[in-house]
């Protein structure tokens, strides 16, 4: 990775944001010597424009920037630094310097959980229920789908919401492991209805 450090006098830009919930969390700024260190330590150390120095954070707070990747962008001077937090960002004590919650959001985990099958698709590891059904064929997958859904239709009509949130769950859980086997995404169902969204979009 190349990085141009003279652009800006030996400093470059470095966005803080979290690699799990994608919320950004702070800027600071990494000369050489704080990018080394970073990728050493495997901590954020940034550089200090007022006090001209390197420093880590949470050296004294004990909040760490634990280290999940860094990736700069198309110019090579400015950095996106994914990290795990450890509590608050900020030295006022909130999540964020933007005095905002970290809070995930759950639809991200959609995406993963594909990723996650994905995997499973890949490797095949024995004693796995997502295993079984990639063993089972396209036609056992499908019906499941049918069976979840008949389900969740059933405690939408007759049952409480608790349970058609679970039998929803169930079912949106076996369509992710059918959109794998198709060699689909999940993303592809919300293009999808993004483009329905348009007003001038007709059906097929």
């Amino acid at each position: 990775m190349v990085i141009d450090f003279n652009k800006a006098g030996g400093l470059v830009p470095a966005i803080i944001q979290d690699a799990t919930t994608k919320n950004v969390l702070m800027l600071g700024y990494m000369n050489k010597e704080a990018y080394e260190k970073t990728i050493s330590s495997k901590r954020v150390t940034f550089y200090s424009r007022s006090r001209k120095c390197l420093w880590t954070k949470g050296e004294t707070s004990g909040n760490y920037l634990n280290l999940a990747s860094i990736d700069v962008d198309c110019d090579n001077d400015t950095l996106l630094v994914q990290v795990h937090p450890e509590g608050p960002t900020c030295h006022k004590g909130t999540a964020t310097c933007w005095g905002e919650a970290n809070d995930s959001n759950p639809l991200l985990f959609l995406k993963d959980l594909q990723d996650f099958i994905e995997k499973r698709h890949e490797e095949m590891p024995e004693g796995s229920y997502t295993t079984s059904l990639f063993k089972d064929g396209i036609n056992r997958m499908a019906q499941k789908v049918g069976e979840e859904a008949l389900e969740a239709v059933i405690e939408a009509v007759n049952g409480t919401n608790e349970r058609l949130v679970y039998e929803g769950a169930d079912m949106l859980y076996h369509l992710i492991v059918l959109l794998t086997e198709k060699g689909l995404r999940i993303e592809d169902l919300a293009k999808e209805l993004q483009v329905r969204h348009d007003p001038n979009w007709h059906k097929h």
